[in-house]
C-alpha cells in the first residue's frame, strides 16, 4: 500500500533534535517510547475494534473501543470491557455464546439482544457447538450438558469418573435400616444440579476437556499419563512482613515423556472403545507416548480430524477417526529426525496449529515443512491426494480460512525473511494477492465480514501503532492511535541496516547492523544475542527488544558498531535453519558470532582484539558459551537471565533439541555452560532476577560456586532481588544497562 506510511507517520520536520539519549530515559521502555496498543479485537457486529494499553505508572491495562461509524475513540472502563462482545476468527457462532457470571449468555447478533440463563456456578466451561443451532453443549467438571437455548431447557448427557471397585454384598443389618429410616434413604439419592446424571465408569480418572461430536452421540475422552515429578522452589528474599517464602514454579527435565491415549464412548449403544493408534507409519513399539490434539469434527458425516504427536515430537500424524467404525486413517505422517516445529506447526505440547475442513468431511488444510519452508496444503481425504498451495523460500504464518471457503487471509515474509506482510490467497486462481506490502510487519484482523481490517504496522524506527481500513483497499487506511512521546520523537533515530554475510559452511546469515558516523567511529564492535533461540531479530520492524534498540542506538552515539545477529536456530529462515542447533546448543550458533566477528573485521575496519558479545535468556547462554569455549576470541561479556545447564531447564523446550538426559546425556554435556568453565579468561559479568522462575536464579549460583572452585577471576555478578525473567522495574533495567555499559567502555575501548 502506497500511503501506508503516509497515514501511518507524519513526517517528522527538519528540527528534530540531536540530543544525547540518556540511559535512565531509555530504560523507561514505554515510560520513553509510548504506551502501545495491544491485542485488537473486533467486536462480534464488526462496529467496534478493542485494543488496550499498559501505560507506565500503571497496576493495569487501560481499555479503549474504536467506533467504525463516528469514528470516535472511547476509554472504556473495566466493567464494560468485561461485557464486551468480541469477536474470535474462525469460532462461528461460538462468538455469540458465552459464559460469564454464573450466566450462559447468547448474543442475537441482528437484534443485539442478550438471552441470559443461570447456572448458579461458574466452573461450567468447555463451550462446544450441535448440528441443531439452537443447542449448545459446556462441561462442569467431567460432566457433559446439553443446553436448548431457544427453551431454556438443561440436559445433563453424561458424567464420567473411575469405575469404583465393586461393592461388597449390602448386610442384612444395612437394609433394615434403610428399610426404617427415611434419612438414610435420602442420603443413598444422589443430588445433582440439573436432571439425574447418567454415569460411565472409566478405566481411569479423567482429568481432561471432553469433546462431543455435532450430533450429540458420540464422545471423545482422553486419558493423561504423567509421570512424577518434582517441582522447583523459588524463594523470595524481598516480602512485605520481612520472611523468606517460597513459590512453587515449573520441574526440570524429565527423563520419562507423558503421554495420552484416546477413547471413544458411543452414547446410542452405551460403548466404551479405546482408539487404536498402534499403525500409524513409523510408530515403533506400542509403548511409544502420544500427544494427542484436540480433535476438529466435520459437520455432515461421523468423521473427527486430528494431529497427533509423538512424545519426543520426532513425528506428526494427520489421522481422521469415524467415529461410527471406530476406525483410524492416516492421512499425513511427517518425521524430522530434529525435531517437529515450523510456523503454524505446532509442537507437541500446544494447541493444534493451521488444521481444518477446507471441504466438509472432504479436504482437509494444514501446514507442513515438507519443502523446508513452512507452506499451506491442501488434501483430499478420499484419495490422499496433496496439493501445495503456497511454495518459495519463504514462511507463511496466521492462516485464516475465509467463511465461504473460497480464500485464505495470510502472512508471509516472502518479500525479505525480516517483513511480515499481508495477503489473500484465491482458492480458484492460486493467485496469493498483496493486500498489506510495505517495508514492516502487519499484525492483521479480519473483521467479521471480512470486509474490514483492523491492523498493528510498525518499521524499525517506529514503534506499533493501530490502523484500520477496507479489504478492498477504496481508501487511504486510518490511524487510529499516535502513541510515542513527544521525548521519542525527538530523537533523530538511526534505521539499522538489514544485510546478510556468510557463515563458514556458506549459508547466509542476516544480522541488523548499527554503524557509527566515520567520526565517530573507534573500531570497537558489540555483537548482540537475541533471546528464545527460535525468534527473529534481524528485521524491517519494531523490535520486541526495543531496550536493547535504544541502547544500540546509545553505543552508536559512543562510536560502537553493532551486530545483532539472527544466529541458526531463530525464526524466519526454514526448517535447515530452525534445527541447526539439534544435539548441540553452543555449537552451530556460537559459530556464526565468530563468523559475524570476522565478517566486522574483514568488511568494517573493527579491531578484532575490540569485539564484546551479549544478551539475555538464550542470549545469556550463548555468551557464556563464546567465553568459555573461545577464550580470547570475545573480549569480554555480558550474560543476562542466562541457562547454565539444560538439565535444569524445562522439559517442554528442552527436550525437544536435546532428547532426554537419560538417553543423550552427551547432548547436555556439550551444550551446557558449567562443563566448560574452566575455560574462562575473558572479563564475564552475571546479571539475575532472584526470583526468575523461568530460568532459575540457581543456574547461576551453581555457576557461582564452580567459578570459585576454579579460582576464576575477573568475573562480577548483579543480582535483582525483586525480579523475574522479564524486569518490571526501571531502576533494575538502568542497573543492568549501566554495568553492561561500564563493561564495554572499560574493556572494548
Amino acid at each position: 500500500m502506497k500511503f501506508a506510511l503516509i497515514i501511518a507517520f507524519v513526517v517528522w520536520s527538519s528540527t528534530q533534535l540531536s540530543a544525547q539519549l540518556q540511559l535512565e530515559q531509555i530504560m523507561k521502555g514505554p515510560g520513553f517510547v509510548g504506551a502501545l496498543p495491544e491485542s485488537p479485537q473486533w467486536s462480534v457486529d464488526g462496529r467496534y475494534i478493542y485494543y488496550t494499553k499498559k501505560f507506565p505508572d500503571s497496576l493495569q491495562k487501560s481499555y479503549f473501543s474504536y467506533d467504525l461509524e463516528s469514528g470516535q475513540t472511547t476509554l472504556v472502563d473495566a466493567a464494560t470491557w468485561q461485557a464486551r462482545w468480541s469477536w474470535t476468527p474462525g469460532a462461528g457462532r461460538l462468538n455469540e455464546i458465552r459464559i460469564r457470571d454464573e450466566k450462559l449468555e447468547c448474543l442475537n447478533a441482528q437484534t443485539k439482544q442478550i438471552k441470559s440463563y443461570p447456572l448458579f456456578t461458574d466452573s461450567f466451561w468447555n463451550l462446544q457447538l450441535q448440528n441443531k443451532p439452537q443447542m449448545v453443549v459446556f462441561q462442569q467438571g467431567q460432566s457433559l450438558f446439553l443446553f436448548d437455548v431457544q427453551n431454556g431447557v438443561v440436559k445433563q448427557l453424561m458424567s464420567y469418573q473411575k469405575a469404583p471397585a465393586p461393592k461388597p454384598n449390602q448386610t442384612a443389618l444395612a437394609e433394615a435400616e434403610l428399610a426404617f429410616f427415611e434419612s438414610e434413604r435420602k442420603k443413598q439419592i444422589q443430588s445433582t444440579l440439573f436432571d439425574e446424571p447418567q454415569i460411565k465408569g472409566l478405566p481411569f480418572e479423567p482429568n481432561a476437556a471432553l469433546q462431543l461430536d455435532p450430533t450429540a452421540r458420540y464422545v471423545l475422552i482422553k486419558k493423561e499419563v504423567e509421570h512424577d515429578s518434582k517441582r522447583t522452589e523459588v524463594p523470595h528474599f524481598i516480602a512485605s512482613d520481612a520472611h523468606v517464602y517460597s513459590e512453587q514454579s515449573r520441574a526440570k527435565v524429565q527423563n520419562e515423556e507423558p503421554s495420552q491415549s484416546l477413547y471413544l464412548h458411543d452414547l446410542k449403544s452405551d460403548t466404551l472403545v479405546e482408539l487404536d493408534f498402534s499403525q500409524l507409519s513409523q510408530m515403533g513399539s506400542s509403548e511409544r507416548g502420544l500427544f494427542l490434539h484436540p480433535v476438529i469434527f466435520a459437520k455432515t458425516k461421523p468423521l473427527a480430524l486430528m494431529d497427533i504427536r509423538s512424545a519426543d515430537n520426532k513425528d506428526r500424524w494427520i489421522v481422521a477417526i469415524n467415529l461410527q467404525t471406530q476406525s483410524i486413517q492416516e492421512l499425513e505422517h511427517q518425521h524430522d529426525s530434529a525435531w517437529i516445529g515450523g510456523p503454524g506447526i505446532s509442537s507437541w505440547n500446544m494447541e493444534t496449529g493451521t488444521l481444518g475442513w477446507l471441504k466438509d468431511a472432504a479436504v482437509i488444510y494444514f501446514q507442513s515443512e515438507q519443502s523446508g519452508f513452512s507452506h499451506l496444503y491442501s488434501m483430499d481425504i478420499s484419495t490422499k491426494s496433496k496439493m501445495a498451495l503456497t511454495s518459495g523460500s519463504y514462511e507463511v504464518h496466521d492462516v485464516q480460512l475465509s467463511k465461504d471457503s473460497t480464500a485464505f487471509y495470510l502472512s508471509t515474509n516472502m518479500l525479505h525473511p525480516g517483513t511480515r506482510n499481508y495477503y489473500k490467497l484465491d482458492l480458484k486462481t492460486f493467485q496469493l494477492k498483496p493486500l498489506l506490502s510495505e517495508q514492516g510487519a502487519y499484525e492483521v484482523q479480519l473483521s467479521p465480514d471480512e470486509k474490514q481490517l483492523a491492523y498493528r504496522f510498525s518499521t524499525s524506527t517506529q514503534p506499533w501503532e493501530l490502523f484500520t481500513c477496507s479489504v478492498k483497499l477504496l481508501k487511504a487506511p486510518i490511524q487510529l492511535t499516535h502513541s510515542t512521546t513527544e521525548a521519542f520523537r525527538a530523537y533523530n533515530w538511526q534505521k539499522p541496516e538489514v544485510l546478510s554475510f556468510k557463515a563458514s559452511d556458506g549459508v547466509s546469515v542476516f544480522a541488523r547492523l548499527y554503524e557509527p558516523k566515520s567520526a565517530l567511529k573507534n573500531g570497537a564492535a558489540v555483537l548482540f544475542v537475541h533471546g528464545a533461540g527460535y525468534l527473529q531479530n534481524a528485521h524491517h520492524y519494531w523490535s520486541h527488544y526495543h531496550r536493547e534498540y535504544m541502547f544500540h542506538q546509545m553505543l552508536l552515539e559512543k562510536g560502537y558498531t553493532v551486530l545483532d545477529v539472527d544466529y541458526r536456530a531463530s525464526e524466519g529462515y526454514g526448517r535447515d535453519y530452525r534445527t541447526a542447533i539439534y544435539r548441540h546448543m553452543g555449537g552451530r550458533d556460537l559459530e556464526d558470532f565468530k563468523d559475524a566477528k570476522d565478517f566486522l573485521v574483514a568488511n568494517y575496519g573493527i579491531n578484532p582484539s575490540k569485539v564484546g558479545i551479549y544478551g539475555g535468556s538464550y542470549g545469556g547462554f550463548i555468551t557464556l558459551m563464546a567465553l568459555f569455549t573461545k577464550p580470547n576470541e570475545f573480549a569480554c561479556g555480558a550474560a543476562l537471565r542466562s541457562v547454565t545447564d539444560w538439565a535444569h531447564y524445562n522439559h517442554e523446550y528442552t527436550t525437544n533439541i536435546l532428547n532426554t538426559p537419560a538417553a543423550d546425556p552427551e547432548a547436555y554435556r556439550q551444550s551446557s555452560p558449567i562443563y566448560f568453565a574452566e575455560g574462562l579468561q575473558d572479563p564475564l559479568l552475571i546479571l539475575h532476577g532472584m526470583i526468575d522462575d523461568n530460568v532459575q536464579f540457581q543456574d547461576v549460583v551453581r555457576l557461582n560456586q564452580r567459578l570459585i572452585e576454579l579460582g576464576k577471576k575477573d568475573w562480577w555478578m548483579a543480582l535483582y532481588p525483586v525480579e523475574r525473567h522479564s524486569f518490571e522495574y526501571s531502576s533494575s533495567w538502568t542497573d543492568e544497562y549501566r554495568r553492561i555499559l561500564e563493561l564495554f567502555e572499560t574493556y572494548l575501548k
